[in-house]
C-alpha cells in the first residue's frame, strides 16, 4: 500500500570562513550587568567559558555578507543536492531572528523578507512559489520543517525549501561574556512529497511555547557599558534560567515526539540537538534517556559547537549536513536509521522531530 512521505531530498549549508578563536577575546573589556568591571582576568573568564560551553572557536560571516546572502548559499546547495527543478518549489520558508544586519550597523533590515530576497537570488520566477519568514528563536529551522511537512500532508505543496540563517555576530554586546557564545551560519533542506510503499521521512513531531515567566529569558537589552548609546540594543539572556527550563522541558517534548512515532528508544540512532551549550546539551540527552530508564548510547549526539559556536537557527541544519557529508568524527547516518532533531530557544519555544532516513 502506498503511503505519502515527507522526505528530505537535499541538504546544504554555509559555514563562514572567518574564524574567531577564544584567544581573540583576551583583550576584551568584559563588564557585569551594572557596568562594573569583572574582577577575574580574561584568561580565567575564557577558561571557565570553555569548560561550560565547550566552545573553542566560532565562525563569523565576512563583512560584505548578510544573513540573506549566506542563506542563499545554503539554499542553492540544497537545491543542487536534491537535483530538483527550482521552479517547481511551492514554498520557501526562512527562519532567522534579526534579518539582515549589515556589519557595523545598528538596524535590522527585513523589508523585503529574507525569503523574498533568497527567492530572488535563486532566480525563481514562479509566482506560485510562496516565500515567507518565520521568527521562532533558535528552533526556527526545525519549526519551518514542521510547517513544510504540514503543507505537504495537507496536499497544498509538493516541495518546500526550508532555510535557517543568522549573523548573530552583528547583534552581540562586546562587553558581555555571553557574546563569546554566538556565531554565524546557514543551513537548508528541500522537503518533497513521495508516494512510497515504506514509511520514512518525517514520522512525528512536537512543539510547545512557554510565554508566562519564560517569555523574556532571551531579550534585546542595553550594552553593559553604560557609556554606550542607550537606544542601541543587543541580544541578552538569563543563562541559568534557560538552562533550568531546557533541562526540565526539552526531554519531555523529545519523549512525546518519539512516542508519537511508535519508534522504540533502542532504535533511535542519532539525536541532533541545537548547539547551544555543550554542558546543557549533554544534560538534556542524559535526562531524555533517563526517562526511559536506559543509559545514553555512545556517540548518539553529534556536536559542532566546539568549532562553530551557537549560530541559532543554523546549528541543526549545518550539523546534519556535516554528518551527511561524513565530516564529523564517529558520526554517520544511513538509509533506514531513525534520528531526532530537537531545539530550544527564545519565546521560549521547544520542538522535536523524528525522522527515518
Amino acid at each position: 500500500m502506498l503511503v505519502q512521505n515527507t522526505v528530505i531530498t537535499g541538504m546544504g549549508s554555509y559555514i563562514p570562513e572567518v574564524k574567531k578563536p577564544n584567544s581573540a577575546f583576551l583583550e576584551s573589556q568584559f563588564l557585569n550587568e551594572d557596568g562594573t568591571p569583572i574582577t577575574n582576568p580574561n584568561d580565567v573568564i575564557i577558561e571557565k567559558f570553555t569548560g561550560i560551553t565547550g566552545i573553542k572557536e566560532r565562525r563569523y560571516a565576512d563583512v560584505q555578507l548578510n544573513s540573506s546572502d549566506i542563506g542563499y548559499f545554503a539554499a542553492e546547495k540544497a537545491i543542487i543536492n536534491a537535483g530538483t527543478d527550482r521552479e517547481t518549489i511551492d514554498y520557501i520558508i526562512v527562519a532567522h531572528n534579526f534579518g539582515d544586519v549589515k556589519s557595523a550597523a545598528i538596524q535590522s533590515d527585513i523589508l523585503p523578507s529574507l525569503a523574498s530576497r533568497i527567492k530572488h537570488r535563486l532566480g525563481i520566477k514562479n509566482p506560485n512559489c510562496v516565500a515567507y519568514d518565520i521568527l521562532f528563536g533558535c528552533p526556527g529551522w526545525v519549526e519551518g520543517v514542521i510547517q513544510g511537512h504540514a503543507f505537504i500532508k495537507a496536499g497544498i505543496a509538493r516541495k518546500v525549501l526550508v532555510v535557517g540563517t543568522e549573523t548573530l555576530s552583528r547583534v552581540i554586546d562586546p562587553h558581555d561574556r555571553d557574546s563569546m557564545i554566538y556565531s554565524d551560519g546557514a543551513g537548508a533542506c528541500l522537503l518533497e512529497a513521495k508516494e512510497e510503499y515504506v514509511k520514512r521521512g518525517i514520522l512525528s513531531h512536537a512543539t510547545r511555547s512557554d510565554t508566562t515567566d519564560e517569555v523574556y529569558y532571551l531579550f534585546f537589552g542595553n550594552s553593559y557599558n553604560k557609556n554606550e548609546d542607550p537606544d542601541v540594543r543587543y541580544i541578552k539572556m538569563h543563562g541559568r534560567k534557560i538552562y533550568e527550563y531546557a533541562l526540565k522541558n526539552v526531554p519531555v517534548a523529545m519523549k512525546f515526539a518519539l512516542e508519537s512515532s511508535a519508534i522504540d528508544i533502542k532504535n533511535l540512532k542519532k539525536v541532533f540537538l541545537h548547539q547551544a551549550n555543550e554542558k546543557m546539551d549533554e544534560a538534556i540527552i542524559h535526562r531524555f534517556y533517563k526517562l526511559y530508564g536506559v543509559p545514553t548510547p555512545e556517540h548518539v549526539m553529534p556536536m559542532s559547537i566546539h568549532m562553530l559556536g551557537n549560530s541559532s537557527v543554523a546549528t541543526i541544519p549545518t550539523l546534519f549536513d556535516m554528518v551527511l557529508q561524513g565530516t564529523v568524527e564517529h558520526q554517520k547516518v544511513e538509509d533506514g536509521d531513525v534520528i531526532m532533531l530537537a531545539s530550544v530557544g527564545a519565546g521560549m519555544n521547544i520542538n522535536a522531530l523524528v525522522y527515518k532516513m
